[in-house]
């Protein structure tokens, strides 16, 4: 068996042969949507659509730009999953998920991460009511529909754990009783790139189960000068809320839908062969790339291929997902799953350039 090409290969040798395809998943019944329910029809189409636009006008109306920021927002909340936002500070990070949260006219907690923070200061705790001489719980600011976690690789790993059951299972356990969180539910995370003194580096598992990781960029010029204008005007002001918003109904109406988006069996296994060459990717990407990864992505990262690419088919109006969605998701949903070596960071690769090369090598069906 000739081996794959790695780059370097001299000059005039013999061109290599294509890599191999990826191990094609067992299996061929093709299932017909989410859940074996019907496809979303026309007029669940328009309705998801006015909802939609209703939030992107409104979301509009106080952040300026930011569009990118705006849809990974949306096909989180639709997707039912989180998001971690990644950037320096001032890029309007807090401004958008309170805009969100204005806009569908949920509850919102915003929990400033310090390397003091306490388990109980998200998910709550009991206090000693002395009038009745017994303990009554206490809710913590986890328990709301969208919880902006502010510069979460601040708070210590005992604290970033007591995340990891709100946010996988979707209930807290206060004094041995279980508390379900309101639905729908949305982790929104920051963290500050540049400034790593007093921080404590995510761990993969909670790495793993983020949705998507959004990285977060500086207007332009005449974006920022916008920004100016709305300051002025008072746009921008905190106790100024949005008219035109949407219900919670709304937004579970937006995720039953996308949950019957269809995702024909190509696609999935198109999802499948990718999440495998990040495990496997030397005979596809070559020794020489292959060697700067670390760990491949784990089978969250297929489920979520899954859940963002309906959510990203229902956003642009489509009762199917195309294979230009999964493409169109590859940095968010790979970007923090597929991890490098130290060698890597040092050499200045980044990950979403390995994710492209891996894309480049998985035919695309």
């Amino acid at each position: 068996m000739n081996e794959p090409h790695t780059p370097g290969a001299p000059a005039g040798s013999t061109p290599p042969p294509p890599p191999p395809a990826p191990p094609a998943a067992a299996g061929t019944r093709a299932p017909s949507t989410g859940a074996g329910a019907q496809a979303p029809s026309a007029d669940e189409l328009a309705r998801a659509g006015r909802v939609l636009n209703t939030i992107a006008e409104a979301y509009s109306a106080k952040m300026v730009g930011q569009d990118r920021l705006r849809m990974s927002l949306l096909i989180s909340l639709i997707a039912g999953g989180h998001i971690l936002l990644e950037s320096v500070p001032g890029l309007a990070k807090t401004t958008a998920a309170s805009t969100l949260s204005d806009t569908v006219r949920a509850s919102f907690k915003r929990i400033q991460c310090t390397p003091d923070l306490l388990p109980s200061d998200i998910t709550g705790n009991q206090i000693y009511d002395a009038a009745t001489g017994s303990f009554r719980t206490v809710l913590g600011p986890v328990h709301a529909n969208f919880v902006l976690l502010d510069e979460i690789n601040r708070s210590s790993a005992k604290t970033q754990s007591a995340m990891l059951e709100a946010m996988q299972e979707h209930q807290t356990t206060i004094g041995g009783e279980i508390h379900h969180l309101p639905k729908p539910f949305l982790v929104i995370a920051t963290q500050n790139p540049i400034e790593q003194e007093g921080t404590y580096e995510l761990p993969e598992a909670q790495m793993d189960r983020f949705l998507l990781k959004e990285i977060v960029e500086y207007p332009s010029p005449a974006e920022e000068f916008e920004i100016l204008g709305r300051i002025d005007s008072g746009v921008l002001d905190p106790d100024r809320h949005i008219e035109s918003a949407v219900t919670l109904d709304d937004v579970r109406m937006l995720q039953e839908i996308a949950s019957r988006i269809y995702v024909d069996p190509a696609i999935r296994n198109y999802i499948v062969s990718i999440a495998y060459v990040t495990r496997n990717p030397a005979p596809y990407i070559g020794e020489e790339r292959a060697r700067y990864i670390k760990y491949g992505a784990s089978p969250r990262a297929s489920i979520a291929f899954l859940q963002a690419s309906r959510a990203l088919a229902l956003l642009n109006g489509r009762t199917h997902v195309l294979p230009e969605d999964i493409r169109s998701l590859r940095h968010l949903v790979l970007r923090h799953r597929v991890l490098l070596t130290f060698e890597a960071d040092a050499e200045g690769i980044r990950s979403e350039e390995i994710i492209d090369q891996i894309f480049a090598a998985v035919p695309t069906p």
